[in-house]
């Protein structure tokens, strides 16, 4: 055989040999302490970017699920203030059919004064029902109006607790000016003021503006029936984003009418009476079937919410499963290879000390005799 020193060709193969198993040793370790087996994108690039696809969307799938859950807390709070006004109303039905008989006009005065506390008592319940500050009985929804207050110096026209409905704007110059929504006849006037900045709040319809100083008292109630009158305040669907993309098949969209007494028509009830109360029973009747119509909607959103939640819970079982298989390790099978690895680290470490040893024989070509 030849005897080289300056190039151990043994060697080399040798060190060549454990290098790149000592690279497969570290991968190994890697993998088996992060549990990943995709740790960089050099690991598998195509695999690394399904997989911060399936992250992505498991986590956005996680915070539309959160949306889900407040979006059914915000129903069931709606329909517990609901429950309370069916109960108000299922007492005034009884009230008026009580006043509608003969037998109960020496109490007419009593039955009435309870029936007025009770339509008062339903405004309250439908004002004080919120959801983070948001009233969610007078008309829950996106309010919008196809009027805009372009009088001049007069700016801010709100309509965030206007009931669905038409509205009239009358006014007379330097006097006042009158808002009449058109479902039920209510009405409200407010005297124009003498200094321009002020707020014009008609609270009993939910609807304001505001004047800057420089305003004229002078014209402005003509200003604004010109820009107002005939407006017609609508409550559209919100939507909620239930789904892990942008679109109307990973949104729900709902909207709960108004429930407030003059939407359903028993504000102006009165059991003082028999021919009022007469009148009062087929109203209140007529409101039952109205806030029926409501409550059905609020329970069909519910459902819809809860078909949804348990199909995001599938979805992200789904979609983890999916990402599992994409980037974690299989555990025995890394164990495994670590296991042969490390036995060929040792092997060819010692056959790397043998294949360094090998030279010394070129020692003895030189011992002489």
């Amino acid at each position: 055989m030849g005897l080289r020193i300056q190039t151990n060709t043994q060697a080399i193969n040798a060190h060549r040999a454990l290098w790149t198993n000592d690279i497969q040793m570290a991968k190994s370790l890697e993998r088996l302490s992060s549990g990943f087996r995709v740790n960089r994108a050099a690991d598998d690039a195509a695999g690394l970017s399904m997989s911060m696809k399936f992250v992505a969307d498991i986590r956005a799938m996680g915070a539309a699920s959160r949306n889900v859950s407040q979006a059914s807390s915000l129903l069931q709070i709606a329909e517990g203030g609901e429950d309370q006004i069916v109960a108000m109303l299922q007492r005034l039905k009884e009230l008026a059919t009580q006043a509608a008989s003969a037998n109960s006009s020496a109490n007419l005065t009593d039955l009435n004064t309870e029936a007025q506390k009770l339509i008062s008592e339903i405004d309250r319940i439908a004002n004080s029902t919120t959801w983070q500050g948001t009233v969610l009985l007078n008309g829950y929804g996106i309010k919008s109006v196809d009027k805009t207050l372009t009088a001049v110096n007069c700016y801010n026209l709100n309509v965030d607790n206007a009931a669905d409905s038409q509205y009239s704007v009358t006014g007379t110059e330097s006097v006042s000016i009158t808002v009449k929504r058109l479902s039920d006849s209510v009405s409200q006037t407010l005297t124009v003021q003498a200094s321009g900045e002020a707020t014009y709040n008609f609270s009993s319809l939910g609807i304001s503006f505001k004047t800057t100083a420089a305003a004229s008292s002078a014209t402005l109630a003509l200003l604004v029936v010109s820009a107002l009158d005939g407006m017609s305040v609508n409550v559209d669907s919100i939507t909620f984003q239930v789904g892990e993309k942008n679109g109307s098949n990973y949104q729900i969209q709902f909207k709960i009418d108004d429930s407030r007494a003059s939407a359903l028509s028993v504000n102006g009830l009165s059991l003082s009476t028999m021919s009022g109360a007469q009148t009062a029973m087929d109203k209140v009747d007529a409101a039952l079937v109205a806030l029926s119509t409501i409550r059905a909607g609020i329970g069909a959103a519910m459902n819809r919410l809860e078909y949804s939640s348990a199909n995001l819970a599938i979805a992200i079982e789904n979609a983890s499963a999916a990402n599992s298989v994409v980037r974690d390790v299989d555990m025995a099978a890394e164990m495994t290879t670590f296991t042969k690895t490390q036995i060929l680290i040792q092997a060819g470490t010692a056959m790397l000390a043998q294949a360094n040893s090998s030279p010394q024989l070129v020692l003895s070509l030189f011992g002489g005799r």
